[in-house]
């Protein structure tokens, strides 16, 4: 891994696996998950001005209104999309600045991720370039629309929060597949897990958090 990646100081690999170890005594259990926290640079996701901050366990601003989500938020959402076993297709909705596709990248075959704001969508890629993330597909579109060309899809981790589940992810998730997401309005939003089955559909709570709204559109 070179220099940049690496970090020296607050961005150091020392860094990172004190976040992985917090994070494991706040109840993240995945070894696999863990793995990739301590091998993914989060400060290169971040503007240099905030690098020193990289490794601490809250969002921080990435531009445009946006959040590079906490990492325990991150972890937790990533461990419950694996939690039945490993997925194969993975689509993501919301890119942000890459580092949970990155993440991902390092747990799944193959990751599909969605955004709708060109810009980052553009320094995301710069990215997952230089991590030679190579499994990795990213477009710029709507998240609301899913991307019908690859479904179904074994898994679908959303990183903005609908007032209501988009009913056309519902349909491009594989049966047996399972979607993350979090639900609802500002202050009063639930992360949930949605297993799709032969049957329908079933729903688990899994905890209060607090993102960004999903809009829809492109920009």
């Amino acid at each position: 891994m070179n220099s940049e990646f690496q970090g020296i100081g607050m961005t150091s690999q020392r860094s990172r696996d004190r976040l992985a170890e917090q994070l494991r005594e706040m109840g993240i259990c995945s070894n696999e998950v863990l793995e990739a926290i301590r091998r993914i640079p989060r400060h290169i996701f971040v503007d240099e001005a905030l690098a020193s901050r990289a490794y601490d366990n809250t969002a921080l601003p990435i531009g445009h209104n946006q959040t590079i989500s906490q990492p325990y938020i991150v972890a937790r959402m990533v461990e419950a999309l694996l939690e039945e076993g490993t997925p194969e297709k993975v689509l993501e909705i919301g890119t942000g600045c890459g580092y949970q596709t990155a993440i991902l990248s390092r747990l799944v075959k193959r990751v599909y991720s969605i955004e709708r704001i060109d810009a980052l969508l553009n320094k995301a890629r710069e990215k997952f370039y230089a991590l030679k993330c190579r499994n990795i597909s990213a477009r710029h579109g709507d998240g609301n629309l899913g991307w019908l060309q690859y479904q179904p899809f074994d898994g679908i981790i959303v990183s903005a929060a609908p007032t209501g589940v988009p009913n056309t992810l519902l349909e491009q998730l594989a049966v047996n597949g399972r979607l993350i997401i979090p639900v609802g309005r500002s202050g009063e939003q639930e992360l949930v897990t949605i297993v799709r089955t032969d049957e329908g559909f079933t729903e688990k709570r899994l905890d209060w958090v607090s993102f960004v709204p999903m809009l829809e559109g492109i920009g």
